[in-house]
């Protein structure tokens, strides 16, 4: 069997496992998606136990039980490194709830009573049946620990009442035996025929002892009921609280953020909008440029998208808002390993080197090979740092983006070459080579061709200007200085979506009526207010819904983020670290495909491009968060990918014109992979610019910050890269390589 049929077998059964996983694995969407609420939890030292990974993995337990109570639909719980638990709810969207219900302490104690008091103290505390009274209360019979299981049953006989079933352990049940039987020996009356459930210091429930109960054997059979005019709400989540348990250590709530279903539903769909106009475009593009072979590539780009959502889906990684951007953006990025074998092949059927176009294209992709796994590790460099540094939403554009570029490799090299190659051995395009979009070079080509421009004779004017914008961009970053979001100075950002239309002025009175004169107040939209103060408690969040809803009739929260100051230090350190990995894996992987002259000016490049971008968020004053280091970080990627394809070319045409002059040689590097940037290019911005347009605010600053990057990228290698490529290798030389030894020959030995 040939190469041939193997690659078209192997094909077809990466599309068929793929369309199977599609259409019988439901995806798995993120909380930005679907809504909800997802709170970070970070363990702290109690006086006698350290807060530890074997504390914090029983503490987690422990919140599982009360999540599980709680009844939320599939909710997700995970420790993230030694002392940090990440909590996603699904559908909740009070924060308030959820966190006072997850993180409380949940001191449980059974106490009898001695008596009442008429002042309350650290022994006397109010009493939930008589408001204004006090209970005197002895030291605790039993504790929490000792509570088997506790239901939220309903009481048909006192008119549908909740009340709390509780079942103790062996030793527990005779302990509550000896409480009660002690309550029952007291006078009908008497305040101490009663026992108080007591929940972190305060009485939640004080019932009296039955007549039924005898003095002294008190409630047999280990179990007992708590009333208390509960409703179903309240009674779930005591029952929740005391089968908890109290949590081993204790613990701070230091990132939450919530998000309604309506923008998750709002995102979804101009994601998707996005992609389907992205891909359109690009295709269409590919088609007018490549003719046929641009619509066998188009073909493969539809599949290429199958392939990639069904490894999402197939691997259970979560769908989140910027993931769904890093599977946009990786249309456009898949579009580059087909420009790569199309403009090769183009060369070398524009050269004669080869008679027809099937063989033109057999060499392409073979000569095209290196420049696309180059250019594709270091995207996958990018993607990996995302992964290990970022956290949350941003972590899963990490995982998205690292799969586009391995189904993008799978979609051309495997699918677009059986579809081309069956396409161009037909007898009706052997008799028509025209149609392939092979057979010519290109307008581009062509003018370049005719024009060909001398660039590198003005690489030091070019160098030059590049550092006038670079000074330009650090002029912004130092003068205007960055507007870092929440995650990365800690605080909170809520987002609140009003029937009316409120101006910011309005609100910002309304805000600052409230008590928060200092937050900075904005208009998101017609009907959209975003608040951003320090920290916020919950209870003070609510309490700037309620002034907004004056003006602005109801309020509800679309989207709440919150951080502490102490995370926050912490994320920023990480984007730093980064960043710097980044760079530093960036130029140890080239060294390794380069010589370190080549290296170096493309990781020059780089950096520039990253400056650049950062420049102009500091003087646009567009917010620096998570999502803009993921496209800082994709930038990263991209502009070597860019820069590496030249220098693959440069490489290739130094051997084979060793005494060649390095300008003339990177003038013609340049040349001839230029219609590949331009195209590459183009399919990148059609989605780039689809996302900014479709993808709402929470995209926007996304698209901007790679849009920047894809044309700094571009320029920056033609202006920065090579030039600088050419004055290292001009002055750092290559030592020649040493002269093979002639053989020997006349001896006659055999060896």
């Amino acid at each position: 069997m040939s190469s041939r049929h193997w690659r078209a077998l192997v094909a077809l059964a990466v599309v068929a496992l793929s369309l199977f996983f599609a259409l019988t694995t439901a995806p798995r969407l993120g909380l930005d998606l679907r809504g909800g609420t997802r709170i970070v939890l970070e363990t702290q030292d109690s006086p006698t136990v350290v807060a530890d990974a074997a504390a914090t993995q029983r503490t987690l337990e422990v919140l599982r039980q009360r999540v599980d109570a709680l009844g939320v639909a599939e909710p997700s719980l995970a420790r993230s490194g030694e002392r940090r638990i990440v909590i996603e709810l699904p559908g909740v969207r009070d924060p308030r709830e959820a966190a006072e219900a997850i993180g409380r302490p949940a001191q449980l104690a059974f106490r009898p009573v001695t008596g009442e008091s008429a002042t309350g103290s650290a022994t006397a505390l109010a009493d939930p049946d008589a408001p204004g009274r006090f209970l005197q209360l002895g030291p605790a019979a039993l504790t929490g620990d000792g509570v088997k299981s506790a239901r939220a049953v309903v009481d048909p006989q006192s008119g549908g009442r909740w009340n709390v079933d509780l079942a103790f352990h062996g030793e527990a049940g005779k302990e509550w035996s000896r409480l009660t039987g002690r309550a029952a020996c007291a006078a009908p009356g008497d305040p101490a025929r009663r026992v108080a459930v007591v929940l972190d210091g305060r009485i939640v429930s004080a019932p009296g002892m039955q007549q039924s109960v005898a003095c002294g054997a008190g409630i047999p059979g280990g179990s007992a009921t708590i009333t208390g005019g509960f409703d179903a709400a309240e009674a779930r989540e005591l029952a929740a609280l005391i089968e908890g348990g109290a949590l081993p250590v204790p613990v701070t709530a230091v990132e939450q953020s919530t998000v309604g279903p309506t923008l998750g539903a709002e995102a979804v769909r101009a994601s998707a909008w996005a992609a389907l106009i992205g891909l359109a475009c690009t295709g269409l593009f590919v088609v007018f440029v490549y003719r046929l072979l641009g619509a066998l590539a188009t073909c493969a780009l539809a599949l290429y998208g199958l392939i990639s959502y069904a490894a999402v889906v197939t691997l259970g990684a979560t769908l989140t808002l910027p993931g769904l951007a890093g599977f946009v953006l990786a249309v456009g990025m898949a579009v580059d390993a087909n420009v790569l074998v199309f403009e090769r092949a183009r060369e070398e059927y524009a050269l004669r080197r080869v008679p027809d176009a099937d063989r033109a294209l057999r060499t392409g992709f073979a000569k095209a090979w290196t420049a696309v796994v180059d250019s594709n590790v270091t995207t996958l460099l990018a993607a990996g740092l995302l992964f290990v540094f970022a956290t949350g939403p941003v972590k899963g554009f990490g995982v998205t983006l690292a799969i586009g570029v391995l189904a993008a490799m799978v979609s051309t090299l495997v699918i677009t070459r059986v579809l081309a190659d069956w396409a161009v051995r037909t007898r009706f395009v052997r008799l028509r080579p025209g149609i392939t979009g092979i057979a010519s070079t290109g307008r581009v080509r062509d003018w370049l061709d005719r024009r060909r421009p001398r660039l590198m004779r003005r690489r030091r004017l070019w160098l030059g200007s590049c550092a006038a914008l670079l000074l330009v961009a650090l002029a912004g970053i130092g003068l205007r200085g960055l507007e870092f979001g929440v995650e990365f100075t800690g605080g909170r950002l809520v987002e609140y979506a009003t029937s009316r239309p409120v101006d910011a002025d309005t609100a910002r009175t309304a805000v600052a009526d409230a008590g928060f004169p200092e937050a900075v107040v904005q208009s998101s939209g017609d009907d959209g207010i975003t608040v951003r103060t320090g920290e916020l408690a919950n209870d003070e969040q609510e309490r700037i819904r309620t002034a907004l809803s004056a003006p602005g009739g109801t309020v509800t929260v679309e989207r709440d983020e919150a951080v502490g100051p102490s995370l926050g230090d912490e994320l920023r350190g990480k984007a730093l670290i980064a960043l710097g990995v980044a760079v530093a894996a960036q130029l140890v992987y080239l060294s390794v495909r380069f010589r370190w002259t080549m290296a170096t000016a493309a990781v020059a490049s780089m950096v520039q491009d990253v400056l650049l971008v950062v420049g102009l968020f500091a003087w646009l004053g567009r917010p620096v968060d998570s999502v803009f280091l993921a496209a800082l970080l994709t930038v990263v990627g991209y502009s070597v990918n860019d820069t590496v394809v030249v220098l693959d070319r440069l490489r290739e045409l130094r051997r084979a014109h060793p005494q060649g002059a390095w300008p003339d040689l990177a003038d013609r590097a340049v040349l001839q992979t230029v219609p590949r940037t331009v195209n590459t290019g183009m399919g990148a911005i059609f989605v780039l610019v689809a996302l900014a347009v479709l993808g709402g605010d929470s995209l926007a600053d996304f698209s901007v910050a790679l849009l920047a990057g894809v044309v700094a990228g571009v320029g920056s290698t033609v202006f920065t890269a090579m030039p600088l490529a050419v004055i290292l290798e001009t002055h750092r030389p290559a030592p020649p390589r040493p002269a093979r030894r002639p053989a020997r020959t006349g001896t006659g030995a055999v060896v």
